[in-house]
């Protein structure tokens, strides 16, 4: 065949093939529109699924008389002009390939009224025939009109799922923008009925009401709310406690200077900081917002520009985990006083006989006959003369029930605390803090492990040399696809060594980090953890339940045990007079 020049319309059914994947992949080049202009409203409604229509109303600032046919031109954009502003672009959008894609492939309407003009014009695209300007009454802002999507190209047709289907990606598109875009107002039709309505959201309150309508209460229920930022990265959004966990990432919103992105650096970076806390096959949900200087993140790495890329990827990768971890470390809601334990003689539980004591630090035991007229005045019966103010936040134990639940009392009411799932996280996070980078440390194999890779797997064990010795490990290479491991970390020294290498590998290669090392070596610590905490039917006195208690508020991540299970729940007192129908 001959090479030539591909016709215009041919050219854009092929540029609509990239990006327009189904309605509300048009749908949401559409509304980035009304965004970068300005919007502070927008107005959707689609109907069968936006097969047949798409219509999309705002407010924005509008197009003029003049440019309304070069809006529908290829490579035609107002919002950047050069290279340099490509490089630090921060609209939605920047191609000029919406417009004219979409026009190739539907009947479209387009109508605007630019701010200060008297009047509106329209414009029609058939199946990228673009037809005359002619007037049209119009508000300031844009409509634009998407009918019978893919009624030239029928093979693309038959690719689309049910109507229930197809919108159900326009929800969760519309969804993702609100939450992007707070100060916006809504409104979502499919087939004449309202689905999404959101008022702008100009403070946190009104965007936590937006958060609600969303992901649903009992998301903001389980939700916290943090905050960083360093080195000219900022990070906040709301975290749901590992017990919200979800068994697929239906839930997990991330946000990139105001644009919705599928970046797997930084919902690795997320979910690595649950690691922790979480079941391995559950899903965390969470609404996070990355903004840094629009030079460091590279916006033109897809069609679609969900994905991107970040200049220094591994600095993002850190500042995320590091910054997730810590949120979730930050369990209690205040800082433990100073510890103070009840006399055993009252509310005591006898321990069997013979038992050792609980492995617990010295500092988290007081001796209790120096605290006797306290722990006296906090459980007097007159309970508004308690100073309220000493009580700890996991207040003091009165007993333990079926052998495995510490009962306590705090200014809030009942605290129910699962021993074992608690003195297993004391101990997890104990072991990690005591072994630091003992971890680390090598163990020299009897005999090496020689294995053979592929060459950029050679070339990776090469270049990360350095890297791999801090983590433990002697690599040598010794041909183009051969590599030898003569030692291991210490803590792994029993694991499969081939396997770790080359998933070790495939995380220096993919982010620069190894996270395996470190994910491996708490997966031991886990299992010891859990194997040397106390366990069921272990009798407890009144002093070694208050010393866990006093333990347990000193410690990291205390909410949930090594595989995601709580600890402690909670019953107020208001709780338990509507259980019992008092002040009815």
């Amino acid at each position: 065949m001959t090479i030539r020049l591909l016709p215009p319309q041919l050219i854009d059914q092929i540029a609509a093939g990239e990006v327009i994947e189904r309605p509300a992949s048009a749908l949401k080049e559409l509304v980035e529109n009304s965004l970068d202009a300005g919007a502070r409203r927008v107005d959707i409604e689609v109907q069968a699924g936006g097969t047949r229509l798409i219509r999309i109303r705002d407010d924005g600032v509008g197009i003029s008389r003049e440019e309304l046919p070069l809006a529908l031109a290829r490579h035609a954009t107002s919002k950047i002009a050069s290279l340099d502003e490509l490089e630090r672009v921060a609209t939605l959008g920047f191609r000029g390939e919406a417009l004219p894609s979409i026009g190739s492939v539907a009947h479209m309407k387009l109508t605007s009224r630019a701010q200060g003009e008297d009047s509106g014009w329209s414009i029609d695209c058939d199946g990228g025939e673009v037809g005359a300007l002619r007037p049209a009454a119009h508000p300031p802002g844009t409509t634009l009109e998407v009918r019978d999507l893919f009624f030239n190209t029928p093979a693309r047709r038959k690719f689309l799922r049910t109507e229930r289907t197809e919108f159900s990606h326009i929800e969760s598109i519309v969804r993702g923008l609100a939450l992007g875009r707070s100060e916006v107002a809504w409104q979502l039709k499919h087939n004449q009925r309202a689905s999404i309505a959101l008022p702008p959201a100009d403070s946190r309150e009104d965007f936590e009401a937006r958060l609600s309508q969303i992901c649903g209460e009992n998301f903001l229920e389980h939700a916290r709310y943090f905050e960083r930022e360093i080195e000219g990265l900022r990070l906040r959004g709301w975290l749901a406690e590992p017990t919200f966990s979800r068994s697929q990432a239906d839930m997990q919103y991330t946000y990139v200077n105001g644009r919705v992105v599928r970046d797997k650096v930084l919902r690795h970076a997320v979910r690595l900081g649950y690691q922790d806390v979480l079941f391995q096959s559950r899903q965390p949900a969470y609404v996070v917002f990355l903004e840094l200087d629009p030079r460091r993140v590279d916006v033109n790495a897809h069609p679609a520009k969900l994905e991107i890329r970040f200049r220094d990827s591994r600095l993002v990768h850190d500042f995320v985990f590091r910054t997730v971890e810590a949120a979730l470390a930050s369990t209690l809601e205040s800082a433990a006083p100073p510890a103070l334990n009840p006399p055993a003689e009252a509310h005591s539980v006898s321990g069997s006989a013979g038992q050792h004591a609980l492995s617990l630090s010295h500092a988290s035991r007081t001796e209790v006959q120096d605290h006797k007229p306290l722990y006296e005045m906090l459980h007097s019966r007159e309970g508004s003369k308690r100073d309220h103010s000493a009580v700890p936040p996991l207040g003091f134990a009165l007993a333990q029930l079926a052998g495995i639940y510490i009962l306590a009392e705090n200014e809030d009411g009942l605290v129910i605390v699962d021993m074992h799932a608690a003195h297993e996280r004391v101990m997890y996070e104990r072991m990690k803090q005591s072994l630091g980078e003992e971890k680390l440390n090598r163990q020299a194999l009897l005999v090496p492990v020689s294995l053979n890779v592929s060459a950029a797997e050679a070339e990776a064990a090469e270049s990360f040399a350095e890297e791999l010795l801090k983590l433990g490990f002697v690599v040598m290479r010794r041909g183009p696809e051969e590599l030898r491991i003569s030692e291991v970390p210490l803590l792994l020294k029993d694991a499969d060594a081939e396997s770790l290498l080359r998933d070790v590998l495939s995380d220096l290669r993919e982010t620069a980090k190894a996270d395996r090392i470190e994910g491996s070596a708490n997966e031991i610590l886990a299992t010891m953890a859990c194997h040397s905490a106390i366990r069921a039917n272990r009798r407890l006195n009144i002093d070694e339940m208050n010393a866990l208690l006093r333990e347990m508020e000193q410690t990291e991540r205390i909410d949930q045990c090594n595989h995601g299970r709580p600890t402690w729940s909670r019953i107020t007192t208001a709780e338990l007079d509507k259980l019992f129908l008092r002040g009815q």
